[in-house]
This record gives C-alpha cells, sequence and structure tokens, in this order.
C-alpha cells in the first residue's frame, strides 16, 4: 500500500517531495499529497518527515 500524509499534521515543508526517488509527492491545496500509481512503498518519506505526517496505508 502507498503512503499517506495527514494533511492536519503536514507542515508543507517539502522534505518529503525533496527526498521521494519515484517523483510521488506534489503539493495540493496547502500540504503534499502522495500519488499512489508512482508510489514504490520506499518509506523515505516517512523518514524524512519532520512532522511525523507520513504514515503507511
Amino acid at each position: 500500500m502507498a503512503y499517506q500524509i495527514k494533511a492536519d499534521d503536514c507542515s508543507n515543508c517539502g522534505a518529503c517531495e525533496d527526498a521521494c526517488p519515484c517523483e510521488a509527492i506534489s503539493e495540493k491545496d496547502g500540504a503534499r499529497v502522495i500519488d499512489a500509481e508512482k508510489c514504490s512503498d520506499c518509506g523515505t518519506c516517512e523518514a524524512e518527515c519532520p512532522s511525523e505526517a507520513i504514515s503507511q496505508g
């Protein structure tokens, strides 16, 4: 399953987008979102998120 970002917890810092090797993360409505079609489930984004807004599922 692709990773998901909880918009309420996202600080929109962009660390996850910069770290994503699949370019699966983009900004939408003031927060980052993950494109499940592009996500390879590597977990890099979760490890880089300073606000712990990303989880698998």
